[in-house]
């Protein structure tokens, strides 16, 4: 099975709107540069947190268009590509491919619910036989709280008999450790992320690869100080004060909760726009995220 080019800290960078609610791509490209500037070890785009299933396939490829062309390394970058309709998938992971994307996050197809393993597995398999590509490479993407469709285990060892050399990696985004635990014992080849930092420290004492996680938006340095120092006496330490800060966020729509943060580092209003149906967080709700943000001490490190 071939190792997995990612490892460590990886943003799903947010995506930034303008008024008219179209991607503002020139403010992607910035907060993507800054992200990396601030240690991350890669670029998740598209995912949950970017709004991704709210962006068209058009949309999608003009932004990785202007990350690749404003030299964001394509190694760099794992997209999200995983959408309800085949042919949408497959055009937007052989895209990534052919912009030579080190891998693809791939969601399973989730309108159709309580849909068996055979018929998940049927899907990726056609994903990867109409992609065609000995470059691709393939992260799954689990996070059944949103999409109500789950990567069981059993799917998970079916998609590495048949395609070891493409299924590489797993996000799991679950929120349930033992889930985590499970995937990492079964399947200890497979290149693991947490879905949160909180989960971190464990991911990394059990073999896996690192975490995927919306609060590096804007705690990148903190986040990847444990990545780089998880072995260390204060590993701990460094682990509670980065759950410290998502815990504040996980009191609030985590979506625009993160925007109004960005949109204070940026000095730009635009920033806190989401698309709908996500919506804004009122005035009153980002004084209080600022308030519990500044009792913790926190603020965005500038590089």
């Amino acid at each position: 099975m071939p190792q997995s080019t990612f490892r460590g800290v990886l943003v799903p960078a947010l995506t930034p709107f303008k008024q008219d609610l179209n991607p503002n791509t020139s403010a992607f490209l910035t907060h993507c540069r800054w992200l990396l500037q601030q240690g991350a070890d890669g670029l998740a785009i598209f995912g949950t947190t970017s709004e991704g299933n709210s962006l068209s396939v058009e949309e999608r490829v003009n932004l990785l268009e202007t990350l690749v062309e404003g030299n964001i390394p394509p190694a760099m970058l794992m997209p999200s590509t995983g959408t309800c309709a085949l042919t949408e998938t497959v055009r937007l992971t052989k895209y990534a491919v052919s912009k030579g994307c080190a891998g693809v996050l791939m969601l399973p197809p989730f309108y159709y619910k309580a849909v068996d393993d055979d018929a998940l597995f049927a899907s990726y398999s056609e994903v990867i036989q109409q992609v065609g590509s000995s470059m691709l490479r393939i992260y799954l993407y689990n996070i059944p709280p949103i999409s109500q469709v789950p990567i069981s285990l059993t799917l998970i060892g079916k998609l590495l008999k048949h395609y070891p050399d493409v299924v590489v990696g797993l996000k799991d985004s679950s929120g349930n450790w033992d889930n985590t635990a499970a995937v990492l014992q079964e399947y200890p080849s497979l290149a693991t992320f947490c879905g949160s930092e909180k989960f971190l420290l464990d991911i990394l004492r059990h073999g896996g690869a690192g975490t995927i996680t919306a609060t590096a938006n804007i705690n990148t340095s903190n986040i990847c100080n444990l990545f780089k120092n998880w072995k260390s006496s204060d590993a701990e330490e460094l682990q509670e004060k980065i759950t410290a800060i998502r815990q504040i966020f996980d009191g609030h729509a985590l979506i625009p909760a993160l925007k109004a943060v960005v949109s204070a580092y940026y000095d730009s209003a635009d920033w806190r726009i989401t698309r709908p149906p996500i919506s804004t967080l009122n005035t009153k709700d980002i004084k209080s995220l600022m308030t519990s943000l500044d009792k913790c001490g926190f603020s965005i490190t500038k590089k």
